[in-house]
């Protein structure tokens, strides 16, 4: 009898105890499509060591998780970070897509079901591949409006 009233009075405090991290936690700001400043905001999210690679006509930076992980950011040389690709445990694509995630959410549930095969979404410029396992994941996205001339973004990995 006393655990019940105690559990009916810790219930609401519980709750709102869950929801406070939430409601204070800041905005995280996404990589694609953003200035590539973002990919500090992203390192610091995901509690990632980063290195920049140099290529021809645009910057990889390539975050490694705790968890194993592995994000790569690419940027063009105007600093736009145009392709974000990922191996390991699934990231937050959220935090990866940004302003692009409600565009891939709404044209993931149109899509049929599709069990044991991958995520391929295209709406124009916006492209986002994905597959695997819950343990393992490996996808790539992609603006085509902003990819670099010159850039062929099937080798993007």
């Amino acid at each position: 009898m006393w655990n019940q009233l105690v559990r009916r009075r810790l219930k609401p405090y519980t709750a709102l105890c869950l929801l406070i991290p939430v409601l204070l936690s800041s905005p995280a700001f996404c990589a694609l499509g953003e200035d590539v400043s973002s990919v500090a905001t992203d390192q610091v999210h995901m509690k990632a060591s980063v290195r920049v690679l140099a290529a021809n006509s645009y910057s990889i930076h390539e975050m490694k998780t705790p968890a194993g992980t592995t994000v790569r950011q690419f940027a063009s040389p105007s600093g736009v970070v145009f392709a974000v690709t990922w191996q390991g445990f699934s990231p937050d694509l959220q935090q990866l897509l940004g302003e692009h995630f409600d565009e891939y959410v709404a044209s993931v549930s149109s899509q049929h079901a599709r069990r044991g095969r991958g995520v391929y979404i295209d709406t124009g410029d916006l492209v986002v591949e994905t597959g695997g396992h819950m343990r393992f994941a490996v996808g790539r996205a992609y603006l085509r409006s902003k990819v670099p001339q010159g850039v062929d973004a099937n080798a993007l990995q």
